[in-house]
């Protein structure tokens, strides 16, 4: 399997993690079961639903949407995201949410950091409270444009999330997502996969404000030696109950790899489970998604779903991933 292969299976694992998920965001898991029954597909959201009430199966939301912004700004600045313009691309997508009747808007951590910027704080200090998992959702493209070499990757990744998320949390879990997915393109198996997420939180922890909050690196550590071997019901119990599901990212990310870790091997399984457990179920899958989505390349996720997620949500995500790529080439060329 290929680099390419890998970075689009990542990509579009985002994605179709994300659209798994949109039906049964901010849902709780009696209200999943109520309103969906088990989720084994891509399914419309009813009525209800209180992010994207009613939108059509295969439906995106923020988190990839937000992806496909940071991958076009890192393409269009050759590597590097200016924090004003990335400010600005943000308030504008939000404001095409509102225009378009959609509740899916930015994130308590990216809203405040923005409003920080707005009233003059610099920007290396608007992400000083930024603790949730909004740099974690869409740090994958600036996996796929890195190669996984922990200073290069960890350079990155603060640049990318330091205006939002600029804490000890917040960098530490998009660290974990941005090593995996990277050293998944690479080539890594799904083990030494994970082994580098945790190498990355943990130095990623050391580069934002400290947040009070479990230590995200010794939670990955922790989850993976306990999930291993569990069955499904015990899985989604052990997840749903203990791990967390809420937008914070020591829960959140952690949910994504706990799945990642016990269904590595079945990555639609694991997708389809992030979308029941409640909570930020759509963001939880996307990063498991993108993880498991560089494992398995675009060609092990199944292509009928892949097929309605690109056509419902208007996805090319080819181009996207080679500008990527080639960003990914030049640092490795100037490594050597």
């Amino acid at each position: 399997m290929n680099t390419r292969e890998r970075a689009l299976g990542a990509f579009t694992g985002l994605a179709l993690g994300d659209a798994l998920g949109m039906p049964t965001q901010s849902m709780s898991r009696e209200q999943i079961a109520a309103h969906y029954g088990p989720v084994r597909t891509l399914l419309d959201a009813v009525p209800e639903q209180p992010i994207a009430p009613s939108l059509p199966a295969g439906s995106v939301t923020d988190d990839t949407e937000q992806a496909v912004l940071v991958a076009r700004l890192l393409i269009e600045g050759g590597g590097r995201i200016d924090p004003m313009v990335f400010a600005k691309a943000l308030l504008d997508w939000e404001a095409d949410m509102v225009r378009r009747n959609l509740s899916d808007l930015l994130g308590p951590s990216t809203k405040r950091a923005l409003q920080l910027l707005e009233s003059g704080t610099p920007p290396e200090e608007a992400g000083r409270y930024g603790t949730t998992n909004g740099a974690a959702m869409r740090i994958t493209p600036v996996a796929i444009a890195t190669p996984p070499g922990l200073d290069v990757l960890l350079d990155a990744v603060v640049a990318a999330s330091g205006l939002t998320h600029n804490t000890s949390l917040g960098i530490a879990g998009a660290a974990a997502v941005a090593a995996a997915v990277s050293a998944g393109i690479e080539g890594a198996d799904l083990p030494a996969a994970l082994d580098h997420a945790e190498q990355a939180a943990a130095a990623g922890a050391r580069r934002g404000h400290w947040s009070a909050g479990g230590d995200i690196a010794a939670r990955l550590r922790w989850v993976r030696g306990w999930v291993r071997g569990m069955d499904v019901p015990e899985l989604a119990d052990a997840v749903a109950e203990v791990v967390g599901t809420s937008v914070a990212a020591q829960e959140s990310v952690v949910a994504a790899f706990a799945l990642a870790e016990a269904l590595g091997d079945r990555p639609v399984e694991a997708l389809a489970l992030a979308a029941e457990l409640g909570g930020d179920t759509d963001t939880i899958a996307a990063m498991c998604g993108a993880v498991l989505g560089a494992q398995h390349g675009l060609s092990g996720l199944p292509a009928d779903l892949v097929a309605t997620v690109r056509r419902v949500s208007h996805l090319d995500l080819g181009p996207v991933v080679d500008g990527l790529l080639d960003l990914r080439s030049s640092a490795q060329r100037s490594a050597r």
